[in-house]
């Protein structure tokens, strides 16, 4: 079954706070027709609307194919955190690239996290940047290794945003009895994940590009002029980018080997007013040490947002509230009983290292896709880089593309079996705390 018509409702962004706390603007039209552009981008989440808005600056002709609509899948619905560098620690970079290589790799997700920032302040102010991303530990091993990390961050990078802190000093910013400690990131931050698409949407067709809503390519003939078909119409374009991420169908073999779909579940309690403080003193957004990660933060008018629960089938679980809501209580017990007024689910991309595929899947057709729960800033970053490719400034695509991200055993048949074996022993794990 195609995760894009799965568990929605097409051409609908799912019934979330982000969509009930945004102007959605009215529905673009299909593509009709041929037509014809110097780049067609297929999928317009962050990876493609970036790149959609680096080219038409650059006055390219840009055409943005999606099924549904901007924003609809992940980009609309994650958990809203702009994390620094990669779901991989920096020392593991260094052993695995050497050391260049991996200030490459910081200096880049740096400037992720910077065009975030900027393009906020600048010309998306409703999507709410927040400095303040903490990270929550199970153990005072945990705590210690992360602030071992933080210090080597410090000493090497000459990043000192990272406070370290102890069992005392976390739970009085993060009130759950769970945590031995952990780390609070000052130069990372939170958005409004949905309106800072629309805005990145908004910034592009300004920019001069071209964007067509319920307009799925079901098929891409390569060549020197790549053609995309879609059901109403197709488009001939000198480039291609494939920013479809864990909404991508099996369009390209080359793609779905490297990139699987999982999806993970937020809710949205009741507003909880003065109570806010009561859960976190500080307007920040929390992810912990699981490897089932919990994530969470407050929203605007204090409703909590909590996110986790992932699950490796197409298919959303027909209960995602009840073990949700679960996790929650867990972390939260001064939460029990709280109204919960909105749960949804949304599929993600990741790869076997958690590193991000930016791939040449042909020499004229760019993907990037797989980033493991860091897509806020890095997928951005994506569709930058390969805006820069495609003008031929490729230095900085081919770093990323340099990243070692295998296919999953067994291709795209079998890497869904195998990877919820996996996860289901490292979800055993996280219960018995090993």
């Amino acid at each position: 079954m195609n995760p894009l018509y799965r568990n929605d409702t097409p051409g609908h962004l799912p019934k979330s706070w982000y969509a009930a706390s945004t102007e959605v603007p009215p529905e673009r039209p299909p593509l009709y027709g041929e037509t014809r552009a110097d780049v067609c981008i297929v999928g317009a989440g962050f990876t493609g609307l970036s790149a959609a808005w680096h080219l038409a600056q650059k006055g390219m002709d840009v055409v943005v194919l999606d099924a549904h609509c901007p924003g609809f899948g992940a980009s609309g619905r994650n958990g809203g955190q702009v994390g620094s560098g990669y779901n991989a620690e920096q020392g593991d970079l260094e052993k695995r690239y050497g050391r260049e290589m991996a200030r490459d790799l910081w200096e880049l997700a740096e400037e992720a996290k910077a065009d975030i920032r900027d393009i906020c302040a600048k010309h998306i102010p409703d999507s709410r940047y927040t400095p303040g991303v903490a990270h929550g530990c199970y153990s005072v091993q945990e705590a210690r290794d992360y602030a071992e990390d933080a210090a080597h961050l410090a000493e090497k990078y000459g990043y000192d945003q990272i406070t370290s802190m102890d069992a005392d000093a976390f739970r009085d910013l993060v009130k759950s009895p769970r945590y031995w400690g952990g780390i609070l990131d000052h130069g990372a931050g939170h958005i409004h994940p949905l309106r800072y698409a629309l805005g990145l949407a908004r910034l592009a067709e300004d920019a001069g590009a071209r964007l067509y809503d319920r307009s799925e390519v079901h098929d891409i003939v390569e060549g020197d002029t790549v053609l995309l078909r879609t059901n109403r119409g197709c488009v001939r374009a000198k480039h291609a980018i494939l920013a479809g991420n864990g909404y991508l169908p099996t369009l390209t073999r080359t793609v779905a080997a490297k990139v699987m779909p999982i999806n993970s579940f937020i809710c949205a309690t009741e507003p909880l007013g003065d109570r806010a403080v009561d859960v976190l003193s500080r307007d920040i957004a929390v992810a912990d040490s699981k490897f089932v990660v919990n994530y969470y933060r407050m929203s605007e008018d204090n409703r909590f947002l909590f996110g986790g629960r992932e699950s490796y089938s197409i298919g959303f679980p027909k209960d995602i509230s009840t073990a949700l809501i679960a996790r929650m209580t867990h972390l939260f017990p001064q939460l029990k009983g709280v109204g919960v007024d909105y749960v949804w689910g949304g599929t993600l991309g990741i790869t076997m290292t958690r590193l991000p595929a930016i791939q040449r899947v042909a020499p004229n057709i760019l993907s990037g896709a797989g980033f493991s729960g860091h897509g806020v800033a890095l997928s951005g970053l994506a569709g930058k880089v390969m805006a820069e490719a495609i003008a031929g400034q490729a230095g900085r695509f081919d770093t990323l593309a340099a990243l070692n991200v295998p296919n999953f055993p067994g291709g795209p048949a079998m890497r869904a079996p195998l990877l919820t074996l996996a996860m289901s022993w490292y979800a055993l794990r996280d219960r018995l705390g090993i």
